[in-house]
């Protein structure tokens, strides 16, 4: 099924019987555990396009199955951006809250829960759900839009989202500070403490990348201020954050979250690693995943070989991770099997 509105959405997971995979671009299929066999597809490409959109505001609504390169594109058109940049460059905005995906800029606008300031959901009976509302500083009901990020698509249909958006920086600067993982702690807390306020901060495989971003004269006096730093050019500063990108291409990866302080003790896990080093948010292609998981509790499977499961042990958090899916989806009709063992 692909709708092409919110009703043909309500219509499609009302009338029809039996479980539903939500499914956007594909581009995070692999992610999370595999879904069992289900009667429906429901592909969200058809709910494309912005809904509505003024640059003074701040904010755009938007189709879930909207591509986010497409909504950059139109943003770009008034200076402005979403502040997302995931490794999944073809991934729909629905699909990026679903599955709570975010690349380096998280160490300055955090990932999509955090840009999230409005919600419309079709949940498990049809019913059609809306949470937030289209101004920045947002108290209107429940956030039901956080309580989606990184759902799988198990709660409900993600149908349309508010966003928030920020300007395009005029220009911007990458420097690069060659670095073990034990060094690029302390290069970090260099950083900060010089407070240059850089935009990204990426360790990856041996370099610690600093992205500036501004007006020119800020962005230059910022980055020839980095301590032990060099600037690249604007052909290798590209290069460099592509290869932050490509540590999501390997047959096994892993997301996990730590104190910024254990970047060392997790990089012994990895064959390639990308980490928002002052954040604690380590992407890495694993060796063994459950060495991982018996060292850190927050590790997230997001590409994996089949016999491989995604998920480890049930945590404290799990009991209540089960009674929130039996209050959205009694029958459990959607996505099954993505979170098992847990539910």
């Amino acid at each position: 099924m692909r709708p092409q509105s919110l009703a043909e959405l309500r219509d499609a997971v009302r009338d029809t019987h039996g479980t539903l995979l939500v499914k956007g671009a594909g581009t995070a299929e692999g992610w999370a555990g595999a879904p069992e066999p289900t009667d429906h597809v429901l592909e969200t490409t058809g709910l494309a396009g912005v809904i509505t959109y003024n640059p003074a505001d701040m904010t755009v609504a938007v189709r879930a199955g909207t591509p986010l390169t497409a909504l950059q594109r139109e943003l770009a058109d008034a200076g402005q951006r979403i502040s997302l940049d995931p490794a999944r460059t073809r991934a729909t905005v629905g699909g990026l809250v679903a599955t709570a995906d975010s690349g380096p800029l998280r160490h300055s606008y955090g990932g999509p829960r955090d840009l999230l300031i409005g919600v419309t959901v079709v949940l498990a009976d049809g019913t059609v759900a809306r949470s937030g509302g289209h101004v920045i500083k947002n108290v209107a009901g429940y956030d039901l839009g956080k309580l989606l990020c990184g759902s799988f698509g198990t709660l409900g249909v993600i149908a349309e989202v508010v966003l928030r958006v920020h300007p395009l920086p005029p220009a911007s600067r990458t420097v690069s500070i060659p670095c073990d993982a034990t060094e690029a702690v302390e290069h970090t807390g260099r950083v900060l403490e010089a407070r240059l306020e850089p935009a990204a901060l990426e360790w990856c495989d041996g370099e610690l990348l600093a992205r500036y971003e501004g007006v020119e004269s800020s962005v230059e006096l910022r980055a020839a201020a980095t301590p032990g730093g060099t600037t690249l050019s604007v052909p290798d500063a590209e290069a460099a954050w592509r290869r932050v990108a490509a540590v999501h291409d390997h047959d096994l990866v892993v997301r996990c979250g730590t104190r910024p302080s254990a970047l060392p003790a997790v990089a012994k896990h990895a064959t390639s690693l990308a980490s928002s080093a002052a954040v604690g948010v380590h992407t890495l292609a694993a060796t063994d995943v459950d060495r991982l998981r018996e060292e850190f509790t927050q590790v997230t499977v997001l590409r994996h070989p089949p016999a491989v499961p995604a998920w480890g042990e049930p945590h404290a958090a799990v009991p209540l991770m089960r009674a929130v899916k039996r209050h959205f989806d009694p029958d459990g009709r959607l996505g099954p099997g993505r979170f098992r063992p847990w539910f």
